[in-house]
């Protein structure tokens, strides 16, 4: 919908929460550097799929989270770092993670530096896609497999890709759910 403020015709921001949610509305208006034009997509807001930026982050976590969940059902209970991780995760995929999660701190300090709340949601969205592409080839990427090592190294990764995840949509008000 077009808003004119002459015409007087415009939806609040009240509305477009009441219609999308809270998450959405947040995350996709933050997507938004604060000097280009204001546009929001509804029907895209309102997807359950990979289409919507903030289902796309939020979908991450749930999937670490049942993870995490299943690992310790099957008696993976403590994720904690190991000296010799650093070389078994040595997969092109597991050290671009690695070097994204690493990358964290420097973009929330140029965020909050330059007054530039948009470079959050947008890396959030890129360790999402490396999580995506990393997870959806599991014949490769097992997080939980025989090899015990190999299995604690990799929820050891993808437990610090959802710390990640969850700390950063903390930061733009917006949830972490752990089922979707």
């Amino acid at each position: 919908m077009a808003m004119s403020t002459r015409a007087g015709e415009f939806v609040t921001l009240r509305e477009v929460m009441d219609e999308v949610g809270r998450d959405a509305a947040r995350f996709l208006f933050l997507l938004r550097h604060y000097d280009s034009p204001l546009g929001f997509d509804l029907e895209l807001a309102k997807r359950e799929s990979s289409e919507n930026p903030v289902y796309y982050v939020q979908y991450v976590h749930a999937r670490i989270s049942n993870i995490l969940k299943k690992a310790a059902e099957a008696g993976h209970k403590e994720i904690e770092w190991h000296d010799d991780f650093s070389t078994i995760l040595n997969l092109p995929e597991e050290i671009q993670l690695i070097k994204l999660m690493a990358s964290y701190p420097e973009v929330m300090a140029r965020s909050a530096r330059l007054l530039e709340p948009h470079r959050i949601p947008f890396y959030m969205m890129e360790l999402a896609a490396a999580f995506h592409a990393y997870y959806h080839d599991r014949s490769k990427h097992k997080v939980v497999s025989d090899d015990a090592k190999l299995s604690a190294a990799r929820l050891y990764l993808v437990s610090g890709i959802r710390i990640i995840i969850r700390n950063g949509l903390a930061l733009m008000g917006v949830s972490a759910p752990e089922r979707m």
